[in-house]
């Protein structure tokens, strides 16, 4: 359950915003995914980052709140990729969220 960083409210049901976009890369032989939620009442994102480490354990942080000016622009970078999962994608919009630091 992912909850909002600013008021607490559960981001997972789409009646209060929910997940709006998220985008793989690879940095050093790990993994990270971040994921974008928007909070209706609040106007900020949350955004949840998943790092699967090639060595060692896996670990979720949540940071935030995000403005939605920022929020949406990262968004909006992210929908321009038409994979965005795929951690070893080199469009311009992985190249730009991840600000060059791909493997």
């Amino acid at each position: 359950m992912v909850q909002c960083s600013q008021c607490g409210e559960d981001l997972d049901r789409e009646e209060k915003g929910g997940h709006v976009a998220s985008i793989s890369g690879g940095i050093m032989g790990d993994e990270y995914i971040d994921s974008y939620y928007f909070c209706g009442w609040c106007q900020v994102y949350t955004v949840k980052v998943y790092h699967d480490r090639f060595l060692g354990e896996d670990d979720v942080s949540i940071r935030g709140p995000v403005p939605k000016v920022e929020g949406d622009a990262k968004v909006e970078l992210i929908k321009q990729c038409s994979d965005p999962w795929n951690k070893k994608c080199r469009c311009e919009a992985h190249r730009s969220y991840f600000q060059g630091w791909l493997d």
